[in-house]
């Protein structure tokens, strides 16, 4: 198997001279899509007009003056196609160019290098399954039970305890026996390390159990189980992507990075006896966009309201209203994307699941009110209204889909079976004291006795040389200033504490964190995703500017006092 080139759209010379200086948009005769050809005195560059963000169309920017730069129709983001740099929010992404390929006679093409399709290697012909020879199981949010022959597969764990911190509680009652399933699984897959698929609750329960559980997440520069310290696991293996990892005869997976965030965020191919299951789970743009078409079963998110934007927000702009209309337009073009990205795959089945959530703590409950989500049985109705010929499955909690039965006759009865009437399907307790007793006991710890530990932190994390005053201020539930919190400034441009901001021009951001969730993330070394996406602050900005190179570090930083 080779690479091969693919010319994605041809011009002839009359058209490449009436293409103008500076920015076109070009779009494909043969499939519609549309292209980006910057025109200069040194040439052309090109690129696909797709936003690197999350995916959306470009237009041109009119606030610029020089007919450069392009701006996403989903977030504002904003490339410079003379440079393929986006410029803001700066310092993020660089865009993919395309080959532009001048013929003699003056045409032009735009030209992509296609890599190997993976997957392809070493292809297998689908043999008949038995019923019952393949059963998925659906536990609670991302976490899937695949039974493939003798083995038992087990996705994403999170079966216990909050996630985010305290902002994420699990929607759906796990089956009475999903932990002893869990613990009696032959391998486990976890995406990435976000806690809502690498939960140390549940993990716990497993290093306690069956510390040698065979283990297996891709190799993304941002470990997956950076944490490593908090749970005994002993069988952790990280594998290349796009190589097929063999089980048994019959039974084998491939990880793959995202294209978004190749750092972290990683999605799976399963085939077993030449039957394929695609599962993408968080992924923005999953492998770059290529995958398998025609899987058997193809896995995907669908929930949306999984960011702290906007609802972690307020000030100017960020009313109430401006909220709930940004939530549905973003809802609506979600459950737009995913339809269309199962049209274009066409699987046989298709089951939306990794959303199932709620921000059930009696403290979020304006973000749990503002926070409205897609429901699987909505994208599910898109998804058979542009595509009839997939079925799709809403799963509950102990529902089982046999893939034989399934795949020779989606009109079975027996191809679903669904939980008992009396099992319980919502949950409606979390035991939230014992897991915010947890973290609120990081208040009282020594170290925060001392004002020295604010700059001791940020000094080893080392952001610096960027002209932004972090204010942080530490507060109770209720985001009001708590009586021994500490309220400061982090001046990032020299790594300076100053006790007011300083006179020059700069950019500034108030950040209000509850004290329990703030000092735990600092004493114990997690993420800032827990304040961020666990909703666990207000944030306001002036100007009101998204800092990539900031919100990129500052979301990651992983320091230990323990």
């Amino acid at each position: 198997m080779e690479q091969s080139t693919q010319v994605l759209l041809s011009l002839d010379a009359e058209a490449v001279g009436s293409l103008k200086d500076g920015i076109n948009f070009k779009k494909s005769p043969g499939d519609g899509k549309c292209y980006i050809i910057y025109k200069s005195s040194e040439g052309f560059k090109a690129c696909k007009n797709q936003c690197k963000h999350q995916g959306g169309l470009f237009i041109q920017d009119i606030e610029d003056l020089d007919g450069r730069t392009v701006k996403c129709t989903k977030h504002n983001w904003k490339l410079n196609v003379s440079t393929m740099n986006y410029v803001n929010p700066p310092d993020s992404f660089l865009q993919d160019e395309l080959d532009v390929e001048i013929s003699n006679d003056g045409g032009l093409q735009l030209v992509e290098l296609n890599p190997i399709d993976p997957w392809l290697a070493d292809p297998r012909e689908p043999l008949e399954l038995l019923e019952g020879e393949v059963k998925v199981t659906y536990m609670t949010h991302a976490c899937m039970e695949l039974k493939l022959g003798q083995k038992r597969f087990m996705f994403d764990p999170w079966l216990k305890g909050p996630a985010f911190a305290r902002g994420w509680w699990l929607l759906h009652e796990p089956p009475t026996d999903s932990l002893d399933r869990l613990c009696a699984a032959d391998l486990i897959y976890i995406s990435h390390m976000h806690s809502d698929h690498l939960s140390y609750p549940t993990l716990k329960v497993l290093s306690e159990r069956r510390p040698d559980i065979p283990i297996y997440v891709g190799d993304t520069s941002r470990p997956v189980f950076w944490l490593q310290s908090q749970v005994k696991l002993t069988n952790i293996n990280i594998v290349c992507f796009g190589v097929w990892q063999n089980i048994d005869e019959h039974l084998r997976f491939m990880i793959l990075m995202d294209g978004v965030h190749p750092e972290m965020d990683t999605c799976i191919i399963v085939e077993y006896k030449g039957h394929m299951i695609l599962n993408t789970v968080d992924c923005t743009r999953p492998n770059g966009g290529r995958l398998p078409q025609n899987v058997d079963l193809m896995m995907s998110d669908f929930a949306g309201g999984a960011s702290g934007f906007p609802m972690t927000f307020c000030g100017g702009k960020y009313t109430d209203s401006w909220k709930a209309d940004f939530i549905k337009t973003e809802r609506k073009k979600l459950l737009c994307y995913k339809a269309q990205l199962v049209r274009s795959l066409q699987p046989r089945i298709f089951c939306p699941f990794a959303g199932y959530f709620v921000e059930a703590h009696p403290s979020d409950r304006y973000i749990k009110d503002t926070n409205i989500k897609n429901s699987a049985q909505d994208l599910n109705a898109c998804i058979t209204k542009l595509a009839p010929d997939v079925m799709t499955w809403t799963p509950k909690p102990g529902s089982v889909l046999d893939l034989g039965v399934a795949l020779r006759d989606p009109t079975n009865s027996e191809a679903i079976t669904n939980p008992p009437a009396c099992a319980k399907i919502y949950k409606d307790s979390w035991d939230f004291a014992f897991y915010v007793d947890e973290l609120n006991s990081a208040i009282s710890c020594e170290i925060f006795k001392h004002q020295s530990w604010i700059q001791f932190y940020y000094t080893w994390a080392g952001f610096k040389n960027y002209n932004l005053v972090v204010r942080v201020i530490e507060t109770d539930d209720n985001f009001e200033p708590h009586p021994d919190g500490y309220n400061y400034l982090v001046d990032f441009l020299d790594l300076s504490f100053p006790t007011k901001r300083p006179d020059r021009e700069h950019s500034y951001i108030e950040t209000k964190n509850r004290i329990g969730v703030m000092r735990y993330v600092v004493l114990h070394g997690r993420l800032w995703d827990d304040l961020y996406i666990g909703f666990q602050n207000r944030i306001s900005r002036d100007p009101d500017i998204y800092h990539h190179k900031y919100t990129h570090f500052i979301t990651y930083i992983k320091v230990s006092y323990a």
